[in-house]
């Protein structure tokens, strides 16, 4: 039984805890012997914190047995990017700056998963301070791919990505500043929620960019991460962009359907981008048609140019990651990576009027996407441009091209899914991303969850053996 345990989905796993058939403590073993036989290929760990998580199994066993039910992460182990503060638990942000860093108090989102009785597994490798890697001059190796270890899980959230679909955990959190979340679930084949700007907190995560940056999971299924949404969402009166809004009901209209949907497509985003593939491209438009008969009205439109969008929020990102780390880049610069290094400092060439600018464009680029959505439902476009890179494609340590396309939706802050939509002729994860209104993450899912169910891709898994693992863990 524990060698197929890891294909259970959280609503799954949760119904059969509350049942009886199935504990947690034994879903937590199983979860800690695959990743203890599989992640020496895929690095997806940067610590495994099993006393933690046993604990927390037994105290979730003893609560449900006693009839105490704290909500769908009960019991259900899962994994947090190494940027998430951990009382007691070492957080490093994968840097030699805070190899020893270990936090006082947890983070809000830690705090609210630990509340409602979640496991954590450990902590998941990221690219230095969310920006800089893949990169192989840090403490720890980068994560890789688990449907080819040739290729890269995305980032910044790469362990979360990897380690969700290599079935180690159904959820892991990860951070989204221009994609660090969508991206590595376009590049690994699971489905990655980017919430509005503000939804869910942001204390006690290691910032990138104060106005950009969003927490939010990773998942095997739209439902896993509805889920999820549930018990990371509250207003943060300490954190000064939460938004004071009501919950929603995330998993509501799951099982809807996208009957009288409009869903708006911006062909142009994607379709006539430099590298775009014709198999991404080729996959959005079956998307589309099969919305279409499914009951939605799919029509194509126009946006204001990516390339307008990217700018802006590189800008912003630039400047702001910037101002966070100038003090450790004047004194100590030789212990960052050469990429992370070389990515924060090009924010000290900007000028104050450069960035003013930029927040002026953010402005009306999110006006323009606003009433784009005031005649729609939702938007749908590219995640990536392409299936995910090799290691060998970042020549002297820095991609030949950049082929994500989600900083649009960072720099408005609207919600954006990325899920998968099948599978290029080498076996790697295709995708797409979905942006709804803010604060109408439940449309989103809802969306998200038709196409999942048409496409039926859920069930397919990486192959993954142990005497594989560690041939490339030796190499």
């Amino acid at each position: 039984m524990a060698s197929s345990l890891h294909t259970l989905s959280i609503a799954e796993a949760g119904a059969r805890l509350r049942a009886g058939t199935l504990t947690s403590t034994a879903l937590t073993r199983a979860s800690l012997e695959r990743i203890g036989a599989l992640d020496g290929g895929l690095d997806s760990f940067v610590l495994v914190t099993t006393e933690r998580a046993l604990a927390d199994a037994a105290a979730a066993d003893a609560e449900l047995k006693a009839g105490i039910d704290k909500g769908p992460m009960h019991g259900i182990p899962y994994g947090l990017k190494d940027i998430y503060d951990t009382a007691a638990i070492r957080t490093t942000c994968h840097s030699k700056l805070r190899v020893d860093n270990v936090p006082q108090a947890d983070s809000v989102v830690a705090a609210r998963l630990k509340d409602g009785g979640g496991v954590l597994l450990g902590k998941l490798a990221t690219h230095e301070f969310a920006i800089g890697g893949p990169s192989f001059d840090l403490p720890f190796p980068p994560a890789r791919n688990p449907w080819n270890r040739d290729h890269i899980p995305g980032g910044s959230s790469s362990g979360s990505g990897a380690a969700v679909a290599a079935g180690f955990c159904r959820m892991a959190m990860g951070s989204d500043t221009g994609g660090s979340i969508r991206g590595p679930a376009a590049y690994c084949g699971v489905v990655g929620l980017k919430p509005t700007y503000g939804l869910v907190s942001r204390r006690g995560v290691f910032p990138l960019s104060y106005t950009l940056d969003h927490c939010g999971p990773l998942a095997r299924t739209v439902e896993d991460c509805a889920l999820t949404m549930q018990v990371i969402t509250a207003h943060d009166p300490q954190d000064p962009a939460s938004a004071d809004v009501p919950v929603p009901e995330f998993t509501r209209g799951l099982d809807w359907g996208v009957h009288g949907v409009k869903i708006a497509v911006p062909r142009h985003f994607y379709a006539q981008a430099e590298g775009a593939s014709p198999e991404i491209i080729a996959a959005i438009d079956t998307a589309a048609q099969t919305w279409a008969k499914l009951g939605a009205t799919v029509e194509e439109i126009t946006l204001p140019d990516y390339d307008l969008f990217n700018a802006c929020g590189r800008i912003i990102l630039n400047a702001e990651a910037y101002a966070i780390h100038e003090q450790d880049l004047q004194t100590r610069p030789l212990d960052y990576a050469r990429m992370t290094h070389a990515r924060l400092v090009m924010g000290g060439f900007l000028s104050s009027a450069d960035l003013v600018q930029a927040f002026r464009l953010r402005r009306e680029l999110a006006d323009a996407l606003n009433a784009t959505l005031a005649r729609f439902d939702a938007v749908i476009t590219a995640s990536s441009l392409s299936q995910a890179p090799r290691f060998s494609d970042y020549r002297d340590g820095y991609p030949v091209a950049w082929p994500v396309q989600t900083m649009p939706f960072n720099v408005t802050g609207h919600p954006a899914m990325s899920v998968p939509t099948g599978f290029s002729t080498e076996g790697l994860p295709l995708s797409l991303q979905i942006v709804g209104r803010p604060f109408d993450e439940p449309m989103v899912l809802r969306i998200g969850a038709a196409l999942e169910r048409a496409l039926g891709l859920a069930d397919r898994w990486p192959e993954l053996a142990p005497d594989a693992a560690a041939k490339a863990a030796a190499s």
